[in-house]
């Protein structure tokens, strides 16, 4: 086993812009050119059913599954590999129907998003066409005044947040936050929230493509008509309770919930470090470059915007940076070490 990387599956969205592009050096296909880039898919692995039509790169039951771009198993799909290989690659992590329990992306937030929230288990188990999603935001870039909206403001009842949705001004309601890089943020599902302008964050979140739109700043999409809401739906989800404090965490710890860890890590340029085994991690590179060598196959490289992720089975791996780097850590608890 060595270190995966993936090929990204890039999303138009109305409110993206071009910084996968000039700041992650990403390259979207030619048909995209000029078009508003919102989201780059860097691991997906979603069961059938699961991606929405307005999502490009499913299969036809609706189930996507990143490509392998390197090594032994370049070609086959993430779905294909853990088939062939399950716990070498998945180690004792808990699947999402037999497949990889994370999503990963980028996003590029030219303009807000829509005010939005995801279905919780409760919903989902009532539901089935609904996939439960809990996420986190990394900001790694912040235009000067960027904020995120997350959660209701004290007081903010249903019937208060129904009335306004109703006169279109949602906005007053909602928990307004500056970032800046180097912020994350959690949200748990039932958390009604949007990424604002300005920002380009990498997001570790459950597998699911299940988005409930409840506002969309009274715009209008390319046809010149207003994007479909999903205001009932939302408002059977919508948590109206104040948004959890964000806790103190162990130095580097960023996330910890039930359904993974994101930490935050650096090394200096020509310093080697051991890489923990046994259990899967996914590494998004925030900066800098490198190598990964291990005892099963030849130096994996890696550099600012990509996603590796490292197999359970993986034999002494190690990291060997060119220039100072950092990363973002992903880990999923397991049955021996679970929240």
């Amino acid at each position: 086993m060595i270190p995966l990387k993936f090929q990204p599956v890039f999303q138009t969205r109305i409110w993206g812009g071009q910084r996968l592009r000039k700041v992650l050096a990403k390259s979207p296909p030619a048909n995209l050119d000029g078009q508003p880039v919102g989201e780059s898919w860097e691991l997906a692995d979603l069961p059938a059913g699961t991606v929405k039509a307005d999502s490009a790169g499913a299969a036809a039951d609706g189930s996507l599954s990143s490509l392998i771009a390197n090594g032994p198993l370049k070609g086959k799909t993430l779905a294909e590999a853990i088939r062939l290989h399950g716990a070498a690659i998945t180690g004792s992590a808990p699947l999402n129907h037999g497949r990889f329990p994370l999503l990963i992306k980028f996003l590029d937030a030219q303009q807000d998003l829509s005010v939005q929230v995801h279905p919780d288990a409760a919903y989902v188990a009532k539901h089935p066409e609904a996939h439960l999603k809990s996420e986190s935001w990394y900001i790694l870039h912040a235009d000067h005044g960027a904020k995120v909206y997350k959660g209701v403001k004290p007081g903010v009842t249903r019937e208060v947040f129904r009335a306004a949705l109703e006169k279109g001004e949602v906005e007053p309601l909602l928990n307004a936050i500056p970032v800046k890089a180097g912020d994350c943020h959690y949200l748990a599902s039932g958390t009604v929230h949007a990424l604002g302008a300005g920002i380009l964050a990498a997001e570790v979140q459950t597998p699911s493509d299940t988005t409930f739109r409840v506002f969309d700043w009274n715009r209008l999409g390319p046809d010149g008509k207003a994007r479909a809401l999903h205001v009932e739906q939302a408002m059977d989800v919508i948590d109206f309770a104040p948004v959890r404090p964000t806790v103190a965490l162990a130095a580097g710890r960023l996330v910890e919930c039930e359904f993974f860890t994101l930490d935050r890590r650096s090394v200096a340029s020509g310093q080697e470090i051991a890489i923990a085994g046994g259990e899967p991690l996914v590494w998004i590179i925030t900066s800098g470059q490198g190598v990964i060598t291990c005892d099963d196959g030849g130096p994996t490289a890696f550099t600012k915007g990509d996603t590796l992720l490292i197999p359970a089975a993986i034999k002494n791996p190690k990291l060997r940076p060119v220039a100072d780097t950092a990363w973002l850590e992903a880990a999923i608890p397991t049955p021996a070490n679970a929240m």
